[in-house]
């Protein structure tokens, strides 16, 4: 498996700054992602030198690379999971010592061949980690099985777990096996992901296994408002979020998260309505895209320990957490600038605009003050604000900007009492 080299132009990196995207970005974060995926793999392996589990995962990787020359693409859909980054990354970091995460141990990567084998219609055999009764293959589902370990068997004609069928479409269930559900909506393409232990590494609560109807129904509200106002954050989802990892609904409101760990992965609580859904999608694949380009570009020195305000939590954040919520809300105030233009809520979408544009200018004024910006760090941030200083001259009404004000206001009385007058850190 060969590694190619990535960068990305300067006009790619000011698009993305800008807030959009392009072909051309999209393309290479997901194939520097990939790149990182497959050293990962190998990363595996070579940390495993030493252990009883190294010829284990050496044959896993072995099979992997087969599966690969008999389907690249098939295999490829396998290695760019964002499970399977997760999990090579957190095994490596156990590897030389450092947190334990149940099931990070090379010799899942016979479970990760495994999969690219089936996928990839390749005739082989391999024997397979059993965790907590089942065998888990990324991007296709899990085998309900008994022991510690299983022999999974590929082939043209379908594949097997112990006694355990795969069915022909593996993203349904059946008998011992509990498939990954797929939604297709458009040219959205995801799995709802609610059986992988590494589907959200560090997310302290998963929703367990649930009906696949609900969320169905919530994602295609969304696409529908995606598509009708917002076409290209639509096509940015397509191209970049492979899983939707569902959360527990909390008491109120809704959570939502991405993790660098896991890229192309959006974890969320289930939606309310189509809008709230579809601006989730726009915030959260904003930190998808920041996370790839910060896997790239270097954009702020390492967190100091200081601590700053941001305009949309209630916790003082590190410069990086404020790099993040600054370009995530750069993409929610331009979602709400697009649907304020739309017939429906249209003081909802004006409050919500003039809040969050003002929130984000705030936030940017903050870290190019910082002092912790490298020289690609403060482009960045000033491309960020050069499109807001557009936007805060467009015309908002008196009645929302009011609103929008008092909301801020409180936000920020309501800090100061917990953490005092907002200082530079």
């Amino acid at each position: 498996m060969n590694l190619e080299y990535h960068r990305l132009s300067h006009q790619d990196l000011v698009a993305l700054a800008g807030g959009g995207s392009g072909v051309d970005a999209i393309r290479e974060l997901t194939a520097l992602e990939y790149s990182k995926h497959i050293t990962f793999l190998w990363g595996v392996v070579t940390a495993a030198e030493g252990s009883e589990q190294h010829s284990l995962a050496r044959t896993g990787y072995d099979l992997l690379a087969a599966a690969m020359r008999a389907n690249r693409e098939a295999a490829g859909a396998v290695i760019r999971y964002p499970s399977v980054g997760a999990w090579a990354r957190r095994t490596i970091q156990a590897c030389r010592g450092g947190p334990v995460m149940p099931g990070a141990e090379p010799s899942q990567l016979r479970a990760v061949a495994a999969a690219a084998a089936i996928r990839a219609g390749l005739r082989a055999q391999i024997e397979v980690p059993v965790a907590d009764g089942r065998v888990m293959l990324p991007s296709l589902g899990a085998a309900l099985v008994a022991g510690h370990s299983a022999m999974v068997r590929s082939g043209p004609g379908g594949a097997m777990i112990d006694r355990v069928e795969i069915p022909e479409d593996p993203y349904h269930d059946a008998p011992g096996w509990l498939g990954l559900r797929r939604v297709r909506v458009g040219p959205l393409n995801v799995l709802i992901d609610d059986l992988d232990p590494f589907r959200m590494p560090g997310a302290q609560d998963l929703a367990p296994r649930l009906e696949i109807k609900p969320w169905d129904a919530a994602l295609s509200g969304a696409w529908q408002v995606l598509e009708r106002g917002h076409r290209g954050v639509a096509s940015e989802i397509a191209a970049l979020v492979s899983a939707i990892v569902p959360l527990p609904q909390p008491p109120s409101g809704e959570v939502s998260t991405t993790s660098s760990e896991a890229f192309g992965t959006v974890a969320l609580s289930f939606p309310p309505d189509p809008v709230t859904a579809a601006v989730t999608l726009a915030h959260e694949i904003q930190h998808v895209k920041l996370g790839a380009l910060l896997d790239m570009v270097t954009l702020a020195l390492p967190d100091d320990g200081r601590c700053y305000y941001a305009p949309w939590r209630d916790d003082p954040r590190p410069l990086s957490g404020l790099l993040q919520g600054a370009y995530a809300y750069l993409g929610v105030s331009g979602f709400w600038r697009r649907q304020r233009r739309l017939p429906g809520s249209q003081l909802q979408a004006d409050v919500e605009y003039a809040r969050w544009r003002a929130a984000c200018a705030l936030a940017l004024e903050t870290l190019r003050s910082s002092g912790r910006l490298t020289s690609a760090g403060l482009e960045f941030v000033s491309v960020l604000a050069d499109t807001l200083r557009a936007w805060q001259e467009e015309p908002v009404p008196i009645e929302a900007l009011t609103l929008a004000h008092s909301a801020a206001e409180s936000h920020l009385a309501r800090w100061q009492s917990v953490y005092g007058p907002i200082s530079a850190g």
